[in-house]
C-alpha cells in the first residue's frame, strides 16, 4: 500500500462502519452514519492544517489562542458525496463547496462528467474531493485531472470504502494525492461494485434504487 493511502483504525469509525455496511440499515439512519464517518476521516485528514495565532476574550480573562490559517475548499462527487460535504461544512462552516457531476458508465464503467461548477481560478490552499466509495477508481481520477487542470496545487480524497483496484488506480494516477479511508474491501465485481462493500451509496443515502 502506498504510503499516501490512510485507513482509519478509530474505534469510533470501526464500529458506525459495521452499522452503515448493513442492508437493515434504512436511509434516514444510513445519512446520519455517512455524515458522522465524514466527521471522524476529515478530522484525521487534516491533522496538517496549518494554524495562524489568535487572542480571544474568555469572560475572565485574554487568551492565546489559534485559527485554521489554510482556505478549504471540499468537492463532492455529486450525488453520492452530498452528505459527506454537508457533515464537513457542520464542522468546519468556512470551507468552500463546489460540486463536480461525474457519473459511471455501466457498460464501459467509464466516468462521464455532466456537471462542473468551481470557479474560473482556485483560491484555496487545500482541496479535499469527498466521495463515500473508491471503487474502479476512475471518477476519483477524473475528478483530481480536472482539479489539477483548474490549479488546485494540495488535493486530498476522503472516502468511506475502496477497492484495492480504486486506490491502486488513484495512486499510480495522482501518487501526490492522500487518500484517507474507513476501510479497503476485497475486490471489485462483475458489475463494478466493491465487495463486500455495502451497495450504491447514493440509492442508500436517498432512498432510491
Amino acid at each position: 500500500m502506498s504510503s499516501a493511502v490512510f485507513v482509519s483504525r478509530h474505534p469510533l469509525v470501526q464500529h458506525k462502519l459495521a452499522l452503515l455496511r448493513s442492508k437493515w440499515t434504512e436511509p434516514k439512519k444510513f445519512r446520519e452514519l455517512v455524515r458522522e464517518i465524514a466527521q471522524l476521516l476529515f478530522y484525521e485528514a487534516t491533522q496538517d492544517l496549518a494554524l495562524a495565532p489568535l487572542t480571544v476574550e474568555t469572560p475572565l480573562a485574554t487568551c492565546a489562542g489559534y485559527e485554521v490559517a489554510e482556505r478549504i475548499g471540499i468537492i463532492p462527487i455529486l450525488r453520492a458525496g452530498l452528505g459527506m460535504a454537508e457533515a464537513i461544512v457542520e464542522i468546519l462552516p468556512t470551507v468552500h463547496v463546489w460540486h463536480l457531476g461525474l457519473y459511471r458508465d455501466h457498460e464501459t464503467l467509464q466516468p462521464v462528467t455532466y456537471y462542473n461548477k468551481l470557479p474560473s481560478k482556485p483560491d484555496i490552499d487545500l482541496t479535499i474531493i469527498v466521495d463515500p466509495m473508491l471503487a474502479t477508481g476512475g471518477s476519483a481520477v477524473a475528478a483530481v485531472d480536472i482539479l489539477k487542470q483548474w490549479g488546485a496545487q494540495r488535493i486530498k480524497f476522503l472516502g468511506l470504502i475502496a477497492a484495492p483496484e480504486g486506490v491502486r488506480a488513484l495512486s499510480e494516477a495522482h501518487p501526490d494525492v492522500a487518500i484517507h479511508l474507513a476501510a479497503i474491501d476485497s475486490h471489485l465485481n462483475e458489475r463494478g461494485y466493491i465487495v463486500p462493500g455495502l451497495g450504491d451509496a447514493g440509492d442508500r443515502q436517498f432512498g432510491t434504487g
